[in-house]
């Protein structure tokens, strides 16, 4: 390198050279040409694993997963799922999962089991045991007190051959050709695979069973899909003395006092039978200023918008909220179905109640 080439190695105030930053950007590197090697693995497995549910050697029902669907549904108990290690946590999200889509479930410890939970167990229940090898000591512990008790079995195995597998009553296998791991020692791509293959068991049985939105909603009453799916509009609405309303003959001075005393920017115009046959807003008077230089001896009938919007009591809140979205509108008027006007609801009511 003659003396008037720049070296490319070296800093250009202080000539010296950066081996954190070539560190780095090379450490970079091979992270994400790993990330991308996982990925593709454990994508792989899980492909593997869908083409071998579909087994052309037998009809549709003879596969081992669509008997283990029917096991799980003819259940009259409960799915008890058991693994150890990274099965363990598999097995715990598993039953969690079926737990919160219409099949009542629990994780068990399997050496806890076999210390005295095995008593949680009964006859009527289905048991899942996964592990990788088949042949983990701790499961293989409990499995025969299982059996003798009654309790159906599903294996969730890496192992055809595995005594595990020998021993269920459907064996579901899981194997995968390689672990992401570099080592291909830890439980990555298998534990990836018997995750899918237990959703795809829960996904199974919810739609077997009919289990719909609402019946989610109930299992997850504290979630935002409960908050929507649960909540009905009487349980925000505002009622009693709290609904601004006046009748078509007032004025619309003291229309505004009825908004004002309120608070939710808006009036109802009700008949003698406290019908709602109008709706006046706090955007209707800004318009209505921009048109109108005295409007003292209006009537609050001759500037009402008629025929307002409502919607029922028992209809949920989220329906508001729909309503609200497609009539570009902040309040809705609720009735009953006699047509009175029972409530009135603010877009600010829905916001802190969480449906929105």
């Amino acid at each position: 390198m003659s003396v008037n080439e720049p070296n490319i190695l070296t800093n250009s105030t202080s000539n010296t050279v950066e081996p954190t930053r070539i560190d780095q950007t090379l450490r970079a590197t091979r992270a994400l040409e790993l990330a991308r090697q996982t990925l593709q693995i454990e994508a792989d497995a899980i492909i593997a694993l869908r083409d071998r549910l579909s087994n052309n050697a037998v009809s549709a029902p003879d596969t081992p997963f669509a008997q283990a669907v029917a096991l799980l549904l003819a259940c009259s108990g409960r799915v008890v799922v058991s693994g150890i290690g990274k099965s363990g946590h598999i097995a715990r999200k598993i039953a969690a999962t079926l737990a919160s889509t219409g099949t009542p479930a629990f994780f068990i410890h399997p050496a806890e089991a076999a210390h005295g939970d095995l008593g949680m167990v009964t006859e009527q229940d289905a048991f899942i045991a996964i592990s990788n090898s088949g042949e983990t000591a701790e499961l293989m512990a409990i499995v025969p007190s299982v059996k003798r008790m009654g309790a159906s079995l599903i294996a969730m195995t890496g192992n055809d051959a595995s005594e595990l597998a020998k021993l269920a009553t459907v064996h579901l296998n899981v194997k995968v050709d390689q672990e992401a791991c570099p080592l291909n020692l830890a439980p990555t791509a298998s534990t990836t695979a018997t995750l899918a293959l237990g959703d795809a068991l829960a996904v199974a049985l919810l739609d077997a069973r009919g289990f719909r939105e609402e019946d989610f909603a109930r299992s997850h009453p504290g979630g935002a899909l409960g908050r929507r799916l649960l909540t009905h509009v009487r349980d925000v609405m505002r009622s009693g003395d709290a609904i601004p309303a006046v009748t078509a003959d007032i004025s619309l001075s003291a229309a505004l006092l009825e908004i004002t005393r309120k608070g939710i920017a808006m009036t109802a115009v009700v008949d003698a039978q406290f019908r709602p046959i109008g709706v006046f807003t706090d955007g209707d008077l800004r318009r209505l200023i921009e048109q109108v230089q005295d409007f003292s001896k209006l009537k609050i009938a001759d500037v009402m918008h008629p025929n307002p919007h409502t919607i029922g009591p028992d209809q949920l809140a989220v329906d508001a909220v729909h309503d609200m979205e497609q009539y570009r509108i902040n309040q809705l008027l609720v009735t009953d179905d006699s047509g009175k006007l029972v409530g009135a609801l603010h877009i600010h009511d829905l916001t802190r109640a969480k449906v929105i």
